[in-house]
């Protein structure tokens, strides 16, 4: 039959969360589901081509994903998965077994997208499941690869703005500097200061753009859940005014409202960053984040050229 594929991991995993629903370890999901599945010990020592994981547990992780981003599932905190109460009552509706469209459902849909093509066929109602899985595989070798990526980089992005939703406020101001320094702002990592603290006036870093600090740039940083608005932009901009200062960035875990974001534009020198914005920014500037080369061969028609 071949390994299983991701999707063939989903229920064993739902299913192994919904008899513990005080949550467990990933690797005891990874476990269970495994068995389930009937994978021999010789499977689980199959490994991804990088040799960065064996399979099964990557599958398991991808198929983990999924249930969290369809809301039936959870990771209240680092390596552990937890059944939510709508995970908890699709169990219960199919005590025996998901109905193949359920399962289509949770392993397709709920993923970003960047090829407009694939979103097309993956929004057409009209369209069945093996339709889809159809229209699909035959997308370019190119094109799955990019659609491949995006979706890592959505589930890395949202992973990104779990953790630093748990991060203490002081620790994520390190975190926003150490980004702003990635980026190039700063000589060096100490011309990069957090200065917050109480009575920072609604500052909570400063970075000096030269040797002898003539020009700095004041940072504003909130881990927050709710949504910012224009009275906490505007409390910043009058915190930079004190500072007699003309260049500011303002960087939350959330986002901001619309009120917000005008009078960001309607000011000069100030900069809004959203929750989102920075987590690909880490992605980019690989702050917390690794990453590794993919080497993609394709010919080279100059050499074949007599």
């Amino acid at each position: 039959m071949g390994f299983p594929t991701f999707n063939r991991f989903i229920e064993p995993i739902l299913r192994y969360l919904a008899a513990h629903p005080d949550g467990v370890a990933a690797a005891d999901a990874h476990e269970a589901a495994a068995k389930t599945l009937g994978l021999t010990e010789e499977d689980r020592q199959i490994l991804l081509r990088s040799g960065a994981q064996p399979v099964y547990k990557n599958r398991a992780g991808w198929a983990h994903d999924r249930l969290k981003r369809a809301g039936l599932s959870s990771s209240p905190s680092w390596g552990i998965w937890k059944i939510t109460p709508k995970g908890q009552r699709l169990v219960n509706d199919h005590p025996v077994k998901l109905p193949d469209d359920v399962a289509e459902t949770i392993a397709s849909s709920f993923v970003d997208r960047s090829l407009e093509e694939l979103n097309t066929i993956r929004a057409d109602s009209s369209i069945s499941a093996e339709e889809k899985t159809q229209a699909i595989s035959i997308a370019s070798p190119e094109e799955r690869l990019e659609s491949a990526l995006d979706e890592i980089r959505g589930a890395v992005t949202a992973e990104i703005l779990d953790l630093l939703s748990r991060v203490s406020p002081g620790y994520f101001e390190t975190i926003v500097l150490d980004v702003l320094h990635r980026m190039g702002y700063g000589t060096s990592r100490a011309d990069v200061q957090r200065v917050g603290g109480s009575g920072d006036g609604g500052i909570d870093g400063v970075i000096s753009l030269d040797r002898l600090g003539l020009e700095k740039v004041y940072v504003q940083a909130k881990r927050w859940q709710s949504v910012v608005g224009r009275p906490e932009v505007q409390g910043f901009f009058g915190a930079l005014a004190g500072q007699r200062a003309n260049k500011g960035v303002f960087i939350t875990t959330s986002s901001f409202t619309p009120q917000a974001l005008e009078f960001a534009k309607s000011v000069e020198r100030m900069v809004l960053v959203d929750g989102n914005r920075l987590a690909q920014l880490m992605i980019d500037h690989e702050v917390g984040v690794a990453s590794r080369a993919i080497r993609l061969p394709r010919i080279d028609s100059d050499y074949f050229s007599e």
